[in-house]
């Protein structure tokens, strides 16, 4: 049987055609008054998935 997509993991990654996996960083949501400009604006650039954990994030974005 064919495993699906696990549809938490297909809303927060997105796969890129050099194999990395796209990821979004926390803490951008809320209580941001507290959070220097600089903080902020580093927390909205784009991270990639760790390669050690990059075996478990494709499996479930990528059935």
């Amino acid at each position: 049987m064919k495993q699906k997509t696990h549809s938490g993991a297909k809303k927060r990654f997105k796969a890129l055609a050099s194999g990395k996996i796209k990821r979004k960083q926390q803490g951008r949501r809320h209580l941001l008054e507290n959070k220097s400009s600089k903080r902020k604006r580093l927390l909205g650039n784009t991270k990639y998935v760790n390669p050690a954990n990059e075996y478990q994030v494709t499996r479930c974005v990528l059935p």
